[in-house]
């Protein structure tokens, strides 16, 4: 059976994808063999031959605090230089940062989705048990 005949159109998918060379059919008006005035093609549109579907709605990643908690023996230096290296803070933010934990006893260092916020705390606990510090860090929830 002819492809045209039956009023579907083949179009190469060269003007917009020169590189695709594949091919999409659709039932389109205009070709030989197209009975525009038919019922029967009208009916064939209708039929929904093709599909739109519509885009997942997409909820944002719940979002984590990482905390830095106080403690009497970890030395400022040390604090000051995790928030550097960890944090990619500029001297002057992690010295803030590190008064901040000291005298309220802990400071949100960053916010980010779980998987990472985890990462990074334990990235902190590791590095300051590997240093000989007590420094503790912890992740909770954002509002």
């Amino acid at each position: 059976m002819n492809d045209i005949a039956d009023g579907w159109t083949n179009l190469k998918m060269t003007a917009r994808n020169p590189g695709l060379g594949g091919s999409i059919w659709y039932q389109g008006s205009g070709g030989e063999g197209d009975d525009s005035g038919n019922d029967d093609a009208e009916h064939d549109r209708e039929s929904g031959l093709a599909t739109v579907t519509s885009k997942p709605e997409l909820k944002r990643p719940g979002m984590y605090k990482v905390l830095l908690l106080n403690d009497d023996y970890t030395p400022m230096e040390f604090v000051v230089h995790i928030l550097e290296q960890f944090f990619a803070m500029n001297r002057e933010k992690a010295t803030q940062i590190m008064l901040t934990v000291h005298t309220e006893g802990a400071a949100a260092v960053g916010i980010f989705p779980r998987d990472i916020a985890e990462t990074k705390s334990e990235q902190v606990n590791l590095y300051s048990k590997e240093n000989d510090h007590p420094l503790m860090s912890t992740i909770e929830m954002t509002d």
